[in-house]
């Protein structure tokens, strides 16, 4: 196969990732970043959600053969811990025995990732923005952010990683007859907190769960980090009674969590300082067409398909991305056009499919994961899939554990599921005979109606 002079923008996550593919392969691979080197300087703290590193990633990860490097820098999660508004608690285990996600910093997986990149061969190019590319002759326009100079270089593929508001997507649409775009924000912003570790670096939460706090119309959740701190993320209204507009003072804010999330509360000495030093970030889902350009260029990770937050997807789907695009290397050798046709084909849907799925989730998590009917549902589910594990796997064990199944299968098979589940919910005395065999046998004969 010939080696290819490669560009890839952005040296995020999944741009970092993708560079290892493409390097380990033979390319000369670049990446222009537009940021500081973040290895060198503090990360501006504050504007960082705790990424949920689960089978999709690790698959990937695995398959390009850095997960040990990865797992050094990770906390399994085994479950979900329950902060009720009485003051009470509950654990909900993900998936079965021995399935769960891990938490993982995101600055610190970034450093990690490049370290690797460059290891393998990689050159990262920092404090440089994409300007613009000529597409005639695949050549990309760069201006230097500190030393204010620009260059043009000439690649002969081009990778768009660099996120949601991607220089490269731009550049590939405005210079694109019939180029589609969708753009929407939830009416919800977010905000970095934390609880400090404790003596000795102990963790003051239970270390190996994410903690939630649903309340409804809103949810602050809690991740470990490897020092024993957690980092807290409060997602919550823009505007309204209560909301980031209304808590407008250090004394509202303390007052509102004291009363609202008292246990966490308790243990974030820095609250008042948090809430008002660290930004309120907005949340965006991006859907788009087309992804590449002949055999010249690829959008990837969140510049192709970004996502709320809400599944813990949005790292897993790019770094899933890389990993389909690797095997379609394989498939199709020198034929870049049909490497990158057959790449959009397949994860478009699939970008999609988990965009649609995370915003379902928000309603899950915030409002319904406390709520007894709720958790029976989920009851119900589990028993039936231990039963039989080939007829049914529960929605998120389908997006979370199963990188066999793809997201819009998961969705398809989610939204039959859900109507199956609500035909057998509305039974009455549910509570008392959800074990019946009678139960069960309705259950069945509803899946093997809605097969047909």
């Amino acid at each position: 196969m010939s080696k290819k002079n490669i560009t890839v923008i952005g040296a995020g996550l999944v741009g970092s990732l993708l560079s290892i593919y493409l390097s380990k392969r033979g390319n000369k691979v670049t990446i222009f970043e537009r940021r500081k080197d973040m290895r060198k300087e503090a990360i501006s703290a504050g504007k960082s959600i705790n990424l949920a590193l689960s089978d999709r990633g690790i698959k990937a990860l695995e398959e390009v053969g850095i997960m040990d490097e990865i797992r050094k820098i990770a906390i399994p999660m085994h479950g979900r811990f329950l902060h009720n508004a009485d003051g009470s608690t509950a654990y909900q285990a993900y998936g079965k025995e021995g399935q769960f996600i891990n938490s993982v910093s995101r600055g610190e997986l970034n450093r990690k990732l490049m370290d690797l990149a460059e290891l393998n061969g990689v050159e990262i190019l920092f404090n440089e923005k994409c300007e613009s590319v000529n597409w005639e002759n695949n050549e990309i326009s760069f201006s230097n952010i500190v030393d204010d100079w620009t260059r043009k270089i000439k690649s002969d593929l081009i990778f768009g990683s660099d996120g949601a508001f991607s220089a490269a997507r731009l550049s590939h649409q405005l210079q694109h007859d019939r180029f589609q775009y969708q753009q929407y924000y939830i009416d919800f912003g977010y905000k970095e907190l934390t609880i400090p570790a404790g003596e000795n670096g102990s963790f003051l939460l239970e270390k190996n769960a994410l903690h939630i706090w649903p309340r409804g119309n809103y949810m602050l959740i809690a991740l470990p980090n490897t020092d024993g701190s957690f980092t807290c993320t409060l997602f919550f209204p823009f505007d309204g009674d209560p909301s980031f507009s209304s808590l407008d003072t250090k004394e509202k804010a303390r007052t509102f969590f004291d009363k609202t999330f008292a246990d966490a509360s308790a243990l974030m000495p820095t609250l008042e300082t948090d809430f008002f030093s660290n930004p309120t970030s907005s949340l965006v889902t991006v859907k788009c067409f087309p992804w590449v350009r002949d055999d010249k260029f690829a959008l990837i990770g969140d510049a192709a398909h970004a996502i709320v937050p809400f599944f813990g997807q949005g790292m897993n789907c790019g770094f899933e991305d890389c990993s389909v695009l690797n095997g379609l290397i394989d498939k199709h050798q020198e034929n870049w056009k049909a490497i990158l046709s057959e790449y959009q084909e397949l994860r478009k849907p699939d970008g999609d499919a988990i965009a649609d799925l995370a915003l379902n989730n928000f309603v899950e998590m915030r409002d319904k994961v406390g709520d007894p009917k709720f958790l029976l549902q989920k009851k119900i589910e589990a028993n039936f899939s231990t039963k039989y594990p080939a007829k049914w796997i529960p929605a998120y064990a389908q997006v979370t554990f199963s990188p066999h199944i793809r997201y819009n299968d998961a969705l398809k098979n989610g939204i039959r599921q859900e109507a199956i589940m609500k035909k057998i919910m509305s039974l009455p005395g549910i509570e008392d005979k959800w074990q019946d065999a009678d139960v069960e046998k309705m259950m069945l004969n509803l899946m093997a109606d809605s097969a047909n």
